[in-house]
């Protein structure tokens, strides 16, 4: 059961980043409401796979290959690409395809984005040193990848599955308000 443990914290961990709205269940409803498509929000999921992925693998590998990362450094480039891309926008100079809203590549880097400013990867560093470092009598790390990697596909695995669950479930609420509030009479002042 004690080899357990790492496994369950990193897959609760998913779960809670996949509730959190930050991690971007709130666009991916959006996507879902704008185009009146459930389905929509569902597909609104890969790119966030992929930016949270990238984030993650970037610490697992760290961890994986015993690199030591800094993690302000990490937390200050990542706020410095938001605060670019903010006044890129707050400029006013972009022309108006830079300023609808987000397509793929777009939800894809802002994932990527939160999730290393949050220290997404960073939360799973004490579940990954058992997994990685199990038989620590080698004292390399040869073998670490694969369950570093497995890791990695368990977190954003159980992320994306609340993270939808989340996105259809709002989208879901914002389409019954509608309806709900369509039907009822007008409310006497």
């Amino acid at each position: 059961m004690a080899s357990l443990w790492p496994w369950l914290a990193v897959a609760g961990m998913g779960v809670l980043h996949g509730l959190n709205p930050t991690t971007g269940w709130m666009f991916a409803a959006a996507w879902g409401l704008r185009s009146h498509d459930r389905a929509q929000a569902l597909r609104a999921l890969w790119p966030i796979g992929v930016g949270h992925v990238a984030s993650v693998a970037l610490v697992v590998a760290a961890v994986a290959f015993g690199l030591s990362m800094d993690r302000g450094l990490l937390q200050w480039l990542a706020g410095g690409l938001i605060a670019v891309v903010v006044l890129a926008h707050l400029s006013g100079r972009l022309p108006a395809m830079a300023r609808a809203p987000a397509g793929h590549a777009g939800l894809a880097l802002w994932s990527f984005m939160m999730s290393t400013a949050h220290g997404a990867g960073l939360m799973l560093v004490p579940a990954l040193i058992p997994l990685c470092m199990g038989d620590a009598a080698k004292g390399a790390m040869s073998g670490s990848l694969v369950p570093a990697l497995a890791a990695v596909a368990l977190h954003t695995a159980a992320m994306l599955a609340t993270t939808g669950l989340m996105a259809v479930g709002a989208g879901a609420g914002v389409g019954w308000l509608r309806r709900f509030t369509r039907r009822s009479p007008a409310m006497p002042h």
